[in-house]
């Protein structure tokens, strides 16, 4: 195998050290550490009308972020990622705007086709470090894109801390709902956890702990028909989904909490997948079951799904890229 960066025939596909899928904290981080170790690495971010692979990653619709380490006066998500970019780039990260539409990890080098999957592919690839992120599960209401960041969240973690003292709803009934209406009492004074059925589908210990909570209240076969609020969130407007009675309930903040949705649907038959749709990766490790492939952030984080864990794993996978690539002599 060659260790040229490029490839040498016109036309033909460029064989590089490390090619990056996606642009997050954890693919710009594995940038930033791939750059310095003088592995000349490929990021392909996404594209910004892609609601799968949004360049930047969640983080470019979040407003304030107040919990990432070094800004202790909060910063906007879209500039914290403008930062990561900057940083990779500053260090030779090729940044590359667009869609991966299709990978061969049958064989190495890997293959990697960027635009038409028809043909030659873009990119041959010593490693490939996968960080095409998850997407919060949402309710397909128009109102939620106008007011994400205004008191609409999929996050009480992320933004829990700015409804202190304020009246706020948590949509869902499972383990994640309760989770996240137990953490957001700890902030708001009432929490009201909005559920289509007559019983949740969390674990019987959840339940119980969210039942003996007396900050949270259940209001039962009930669904959320519209936000309301043109700059922030003022009300919800619900279903009784046995009488068809539609009411308007004032809340300062919602929270979405029905699930997310790993990017993966590149990979499936070529990496291994949990049940729930994640790509699996060997205990305190980035190594997935194709040997020189790796994966970082919440593509493989169904637990902790944070920017910071995120960077962190990011940092794992270049380190791991590296170490694998100079026992193949890279």
């Amino acid at each position: 195998m060659t260790n040229d960066s490029t490839s040498t025939s016109p036309g033909s596909p460029e064989l590089r050290k490390v090619v990056i899928i996606g642009s997050g904290p954890a693919g710009l981080t594995a940038a930033i550490y791939c750059s310095r170790a003088n592995l000349s690495p490929v990021l392909i971010e996404g594209e910004p009308s892609s609601t799968s692979d949004q360049p930047g990653g969640q983080l470019m619709l979040t407003t304030e972020v107040e919990n990432y380490p070094g800004f202790p006066d909060g910063i906007m998500g879209p500039e914290l990622m403008a930062g990561f970019r900057k940083q990779a780039q500053r260090f030779g990260t090729e940044i590359i705007t667009a869609k991966v539409s299709r990978v061969d990890f049958s064989e190495r080098p890997f293959k990697v086709w960027v635009g038409p999957s028809e043909g030659d592919p873009t990119y041959l690839a010593e490693s490939v470090i996968v960080s095409t992120g998850a997407q919060a599960l949402m309710l397909g209401l128009d109102s939620e894109q106008r007011l994400l960041g205004h008191g609409f969240s999929t996050c009480a973690t992320c933004d829990g801390f700015f409804f202190r003292g304020q009246d706020v709803a948590v949509v869902g009934g499972g383990d994640s709902a309760l989770e996240e209406a137990m953490f957001l009492s700890r902030f708001a004074s009432s929490v009201t956890v909005i559920h289509r059925r007559d019983e949740l589908r969390a674990s019987k210990i959840m339940q119980d702990r969210a039942l003996a909570n007396e900050k949270l209240t259940f209001l039962w076969n009930t669904v959320v028909e519209d936000i309301l609020g043109e700059s922030s969130v003022e009300a919800l407007r619900v279903r009784d989904v046995n009488t068809d009675e539609v009411r308007d309930l004032p809340f300062a903040g919602v929270f979405v909490a029905i699930g997310h949705r790993p990017n993966t649907d590149l990979f499936k038959g070529q990496l291994d997948l949990k049940d729930n749709g994640y790509l699996v990766t060997q205990p305190s490790s980035s190594r997935t079951n194709v040997e020189g492939v790796f994966a970082a952030g919440d593509v493989q984080d169904d637990w902790y799904r944070q920017a910071i864990t995120a960077a962190g794993s990011g940092c794992m996978a270049a380190i791991d890229a590296e170490r694998w690539l100079e026992t193949q002599g890279g």
